[in-house]
């Protein structure tokens, strides 16, 4: 995690964690980093906390990345190739207060892909959040529709919010628990 202070080059939107708000932080604002993965930067501004999307990266006077879709074969790909390049797409979305993917924080409970033309699929997931009440949720939801979406056999992608099974710690990968002091 780095903690690096940057101060804010423009207005930028951002959504405060983890209610999910919509705001918009100020040009001259001090700015602490204290996360930057997957695409997405979570910043602390006068003690509360807020997420900021790759686009705006300049103002926090960063460069903007591109967002690059894995690469894939020429050709089509079959199920099996696509669903491995799936998982590895949603392994690059973070909860921006934890510093571990939805996958290894065992958030992400079912995903199924379905043929709906010729190499081209429809990807239905179902996933979970850490607590009911975060307001994160459905901006979390977006970005794995849009992970999903950047992989070019996918045209359509829903994803589903669940509360059954309810999350706990032991859903997540040893390597998460690992990364978390949790082991």
């Amino acid at each position: 995690m780095h903690t690096d202070s940057v101060t804010l080059t423009r207005d930028v939107d951002a959504a405060v964690v983890p209610v999910g708000t919509k705001v918009t932080l100020m040009k001259g604002e001090s700015a602490r980093i204290t996360q930057s993965l997957g695409g997405t930067y979570t910043v602390v501004v006068n003690g509360n906390m807020f997420r900021i999307e790759a686009r705006d990266a300049d103002a926090l006077g960063l460069q903007v990345e591109t967002t690059r879709t894995p690469t894939t074969t020429s050709g089509p790909v079959t199920q099996e190739q696509l669903e491995q390049q799936v998982w590895e797409s949603l392994k690059t979305c973070y909860d921006p207060e934890i510093p571990v993917n939805v996958v290894d924080l065992g958030l992400i409970y079912d995903c199924h892909l379905t043929p709906i033309g010729a190499n081209n699929y429809k990807a239905d997931v179902k996933m979970t959040l850490t607590a009911p009440g975060c307001g994160m949720g459905p901006v979390l939801a977006q970005d794995v529709q849009n992970k999903l979406i950047s992989l070019e056999p996918i045209d359509e992608a829903n994803v589903e919010l669940v509360w059954d099974p309810p999350w706990n710690q032991g859903m997540m990968t040893e390597a998460a628990k690992l990364q978390l002091g949790l082991m």
